[in-house]
């Protein structure tokens, strides 16, 4: 079995591109019922803090694997990520685990491809976008959308200073890219046209009003409730969601998404159906088939380049 570090997995991971299409294939696949990713549990330790496992399944690439993932919203002021965990890839013929990997970085990848996807099927270049959150999200999100052709996005935080360390981060790694600093997170989405929300999830103090975003924005949340409320969700001409039965198993717990609507439609499907006129939620849960796709291609990249440890003895 092939180990590798969190150095490692960025070493080897694809280009832009290539993420975006295995994000978008992940999704199409969940959607048709052509891959397993069964609702993921989650078990808790402290109040705010839970843990996944989420197995996935694809049988058309012969993959299978799962990804031990916590989100502890308290570790930044540890000077840890929010989320840690790791990856494991067996092979689908025989079981054996071929290869094992941290999540940090494979979690944050794959949710901006994730939301790659939805931009590059549903949004043009050009279009005014709104990110709200500068954490470690923000800082996988930026590259993906510089790679897509968008050249500005207006970034707010409850912290401006996070902001001024998030743009200046941006000139290094998405020169052509330009953030923008909110006066306030009104101001960030009274004009926007796509707003991507990373802030912690379990917050219920930064629900964007009903009255301040525009009747046809796109809305990309990664962090459940926190920006876009069961109130706003409750506007969306449609709400979909990257997996509908973790979305519906998820949405028995209140703490996390409140009294949220019923999700219309699969956002695999979405990607094919193009954008509505009205306003649109699509919901990023984040699934393991996705986590799955994207660690496949970087074990794949790793093997190439000989990167990582090759470790025996790891049967039952």
């Amino acid at each position: 079995m092939r180990v590798l570090t969190e150095a490692d997995v960025t070493e080897s991971l694809p280009a832009w591109p290539e993420l975006i299409d295995l994000a978008t294939e992940a999704l199409t696949a969940l959607a048709e019922g052509r891959a397993e990713a069964p609702p993921k549990p989650a078990v808790h330790t402290s109040p705010g803090m839970f843990a996944n496992a989420m197995p996935a399944a694809h049988p058309e690439r012969n993959l299978l694997g799962c990804k031990w993932i916590s989100v502890v919203p308290d570790n930044p002021v540890r000077g840890l990520p929010t989320a840690t965990g790791v990856m494991v890839i067996n092979d689908g013929t025989t079981g054996a685990p071929t290869c094992l990997m941290p999540a940090t970085e494979l979690t944050a990848i794959r949710t901006a491809a994730i939301t790659g996807a939805c931009l590059r099927a549903l949004v043009e270049p050009g279009e005014a976008i709104t990110y709200l959150g500068a954490g470690s999200q923000a800082r996988s999100h930026l590259p993906m959308l510089a790679a897509l052709g968008h050249r500005e996005v207006t970034v707010w935080s409850r912290r401006a200073s996070a902001v001024r360390e998030l743009a200046d981060w941006a000139k290094t790694v998405a020169p052509d890219l330009t953030v923008v600093a909110a006066s306030s997170r009104e101001a960030a989405v009274r004009d926007a046209q796509v707003v991507i929300s990373g802030l912690s999830i379990g917050l219920t103090d930064t629900r964007l009003p009903v009255t301040w975003p525009r009747p046809d924005a796109l809305f990309l949340p990664l962090d459940y409730a926190s920006s876009v409320g069961p109130d706003l969700a409750e506007t969306a001409e449609v709400l979909a969601a990257d997996d509908v039965r973790q979305f519906e198993s998820v949405r028995k717990d209140r703490a996390k998404l409140g009294d949220y609507p019923k999700v219309s439609t699969w956002t695999g499907h979405q990607l094919s159906s193009g954008r509505p006129e009205g306003r649109t939620v699509i919901v990023n849960l984040g699934s393991g088939l996705s986590d799955l796709l994207i660690a496949d291609a970087v074990a794949r990249r790793a093997e190439q380049q000989g990167v990582g440890l090759i470790v025996d003895g790891w049967g039952a």
